[in-house]
């Protein structure tokens, strides 16, 4: 996993401190989306701009269209096949970077990629690399071959912290257009002013085991200067479990130990390993931090959020949560996408439209189950959505 260096990317801590601080006023959210990862299958990337494919002869540095001219330029020295890649992957990275907000650009050269990835479009702030599409696999491996397939994008936490209101629900527009998985994503809950006890007072929650999930206890590990007190981390949880707590004296990085920063980040790290992420972990980062155990939840209550948790269950509990989420996919693709077509179908329409949808196949999503399984789902999920509709008529 790549991560920024310390050197590419200089932050000023007060500026860092009142970004977050504005966009917890304005989302009403205590926790904050800290880091994005999402894997997109090419076939449902995006399609050249016909700028790109057609570039426009003569453009120069006073042109409007320079950019996109470079860019063109750019993808036609590339052979053949690595084109089409590159002009999707470049698309992607411009959808992005769109979503983070108008200080965000996407770099007008490519280089090497990350992560078995051959290549990456980058995107930038102020001419500094904060996030990146990565495309085409570094190898011939047989599984390398199915990652060139996919495309990458990969946003850093200084993106997520400089974007604009909203980037994060645009972000999930985004993965939920292209079919994505999403691969990483973590939500940070900061107590700008301290924590009562502290980091110490974590470590002896922990020992009382007020963190223990399921009646385990977590294995944990240190990080930084414990015996002074400074700078340090205490992890909980696994990586190879796809869930991880990182808590740690925020204020030290930031502004320095000398600083006396009582600042205190509780960050909570989802991987897609033995977990399915839903998109809605953007949408509504509270709920998935608070589900992730009683001890995050009651950190939670700390800053008086309202909150319904929801967890994100290992593969061994997945059958229910995964069927649901798909379906929750599908009706949302109807309702949002398709739903003012549909209305016009079934309005005028009627039995002749039924029966030539009838018979037809499963999407490719919903395959792996089986008609009792997406029916349960069906019901589980439009109750839900009743729920809501009914209390949006309630408040009308």
């Amino acid at each position: 996993m790549t991560r920024p260096t310390q050197s590419a990317l200089v932050l000023d801590g007060s500026q860092v401190k009142a970004r977050l601080e504005a966009e917890r006023s304005i989302s009403k959210s205590s926790v904050h989306v800290d880091w994005v990862r999402f894997t997109v299958l090419r076939r449902n990337s995006p399609a050249p701009a016909i700028d790109t494919l057609f570039p426009l002869p003569g453009a120069s540095v006073w042109d409007e269209d320079f950019r996109a001219a470079q860019i063109a330029s750019v993808l036609q020295t590339l052979p053949d096949a690595d084109f089409a890649a590159s002009a999707q992957a470049h698309e992607l990275a411009i959808e992005c970077a769109q979503a983070l907000g108008p200080d965000f650009t996407v770099a007008p050269d490519i280089r090497k990629g990350h992560d078995f990835y051959k290549f990456r479009w980058s995107i930038q702030r102020n001419g500094e690399e904060c996030g990146w599409v990565g495309y085409l696999s570094s190898s011939d491996s047989p599984r390398q071959q199915a990652q060139s397939r996919t495309l990458h994008a990969n946003v850093w936490g200084s993106a997520c912290t400089f974007a604009d209101e909203g980037w994060n629900i645009r972000l999930a527009a985004i993965v939920d257009a292209r079919d994505g998985d999403l691969t990483r994503c973590d939500l940070a809950l900061d107590f700008f002013d301290g924590l009562p006890g502290g980091i110490d007072g974590i470590v002896d929650q922990y020992r009382a085991g007020v963190c223990d999930v399921g009646g385990r206890r977590l294995k944990t590990s240190c990080v930084g200067d414990w015996i002074n007190g400074k700078e340090r981390s205490l992890y909980f949880g696994s990586k190879e479990a796809g869930k991880q707590t990182n808590c740690y004296e925020k204020g030290h990085q930031l502004f320095g130990a000398e600083s006396g920063s009582d600042w205190l980040r509780i960050e909570l790290r989802y991987g897609n390993k033995l977990r399915v992420l839903s998109s809605d972990m953007l949408r509504r980062p509270s709920d998935f931090f608070a589900g992730a155990s009683s001890w995050h939840a009651l950190m939670l209550l700390q800053c008086d959020d309202s909150i319904t948790p929801e967890s994100v269950p290992t593969e061994g509990r997945l059958a229910i949560e995964t069927v649901a989420a798909e379906v929750t996919r599908a009706i949302r693709w109807c309702d949002q996408t398709a739903g003012q077509h549909m209305a016009v179908m079934f309005r005028f329409g009627g039995d002749r439209f039924l029966e030539m949808v009838t018979g037809r196949s499963l999407p490719g999503r919903l395959k792996k189950f089986s008609e009792s399984e997406i029916q349960t789902g069906l019901d589980t999920v439009l109750n839900q959505f009743s729920k809501v509709d009914d209390a949006c008529h309630v408040f009308a």
